[in-house]
């Protein structure tokens, strides 16, 4: 049973009380979240490897990794990529164990083709990109510290991950936005939309102002006409979609840095930023809510590509928040659940050194024993997580 748990009356205002709040999500095609997702699916891919070979998943931290943009030249009806997209693949795997190699580098290539091919359908990964994967053995003592215990893994950091419940409007309407944007429906119905987009919400009292960033495709637009017509549609698809989520007023801004005049539009020709010049790095991006949100807890945990066994930085970030979103449902009547989980390197990972849990709304000190149970109840099953995120069934990278 874990210990060192306090459960505390929050004396803080909920953000979704403030007068203002701030929401951002970068999407899918965005530089920082492409790296994201492919580090965190070679951490999975090496996992499943692991577990096949030798039963149990082996040290590994690949949650450094970098884009560097290349060049293109997009033109209306379709222009061409001139400079290739540069991916650093970074971190510490396992090699070898019992006598037996595993293939690091071959899974991380061949795991970040088969990522883009899957989720940018205009980057192709044998033109568009050049991949180096600087994958390195783990140092001895972290390795050995994975290994020592063959009871409940031992923290291999001393980290902390936070989460809290429920989600604002503000923050469901900026994930649902991009979901929908980005979604296989809509790609099918609107491919001209590219997977670079970029939401930045504002709720300022009771009223929403979205900020929105779409790289459009062009081989699909033909015209300036074209673009401002299509661009119109865009928005207003947002706008009905928002709707959908809020009974908020709300309003959308979409590519603002457009300059009909000039027809200085935001056309690419891969539906990303990267294809000429903006650049990614693991961690820069959406938190593993799928948001970024400079007015709740926060962290600056980079929980992408971390190992899903003793990695702490990454499970406690991910348990945060399923503890406080198991607590808001069973206490729908609180306004606000706050959770902060420390860890301490050389420690179980089932024994935080302090897991703080604040509750803001009416009969707090009533519910502070279910609470409680809550987080008992998700240290002991702490492991499980481990299986979930191998499986993709719980996520760092939405």
């Amino acid at each position: 049973m874990a210990k060192n748990i306090v459960i505390s009356k929050g004396g803080y205002t909920p953000v979704p009380e403030l007068d203002v709040e701030i929401v951002e999500r970068k999407g899918i095609g965005h530089p920082d979240t492409i790296i994201d997702g492919i580090m965190e699916e070679i951490s999975v891919e090496l996992s499943k490897a692991y577990l096949k070979e030798f039963g149990a998943i082996l040290h590994h931290n690949v949650d450094k990794g970098q884009i560097v943009g290349g060049e293109a030249k997009p033109e209306f009806g379709g222009g061409k990529v001139i400079q290739p997209v540069f991916i650093l693949l970074s971190g510490r795997a396992s090699y070898e164990a019992e006598g037996k190699i595993i293939p690091v580098q071959e899974i991380a290539l061949e795991t970040t083709k088969k990522y883009i091919k899957q989720n940018l359908r205009f980057l192709d990964p044998d033109a568009d990109i050049e991949i180096m994967s600087k994958i390195r053995p783990g140092s001895r003592d972290l390795v050995e510290l994975f290994l020592r215990n063959k009871g409940v893994p031992l923290s291999n950091d001393t980290s902390f991950g936070v989460g809290y419940a429920p989600f604002s409007d503000a923050e469901n309407v900026v994930l649902a936005v991009e979901k929908y944007l980005n979604s296989k429906e809509y790609k099918k119905a609107h491919p001209e939309v590219g997977e670079d987009i970029k939401v930045m919400g504002l709720r300022e009292n009771s009223k929403i102002k979205l900020t929105v960033a779409v790289a459009f495709v062009d081989r699909f637009i033909h015209s300036l006409e074209e673009y401002i017509t299509t661009k119109e549609r865009v928005k207003n698809d947002i706008l009905k979609k928002a709707k959908e989520i809020t009974k908020m007023d709300v309003e959308v801004f979409l590519n603002t840095a457009d300059d009909i005049k000039n027809k200085s539009v935001y056309i690419t020709v891969t539906g990303l930023s990267a294809e000429a010049g903006d650049d990614g790095s693991v961690g820069r991006g959406n938190r593993v809510n799928g948001l970024i949100t400079p007015f709740r807890l926060m962290t600056l945990e980079a929980a992408a590509g971390k190992n899903p066994v003793n990695h702490v930085g990454k499970i406690y970030s991910v348990l945060a928040f399923k503890i406080a979103k198991e607590i808001s449902e069973e206490c729908p009547d609180l306004r606000d659940v706050s959770v902060s989980l420390l860890s301490q390197i050389g420690k179980p990972i089932n024994e935080p050194k302090m897991a703080f849990v604040e509750l803001v709304g009416d009969g707090v000190e009533q519910k502070k024993d279910k609470a409680k149970y809550i987080v008992e109840h998700n240290f002991e099953d702490i492991e499980q997580l481990t299986k979930l995120m191998v499986e993709k069934k719980v996520g760092v990278f939405y």
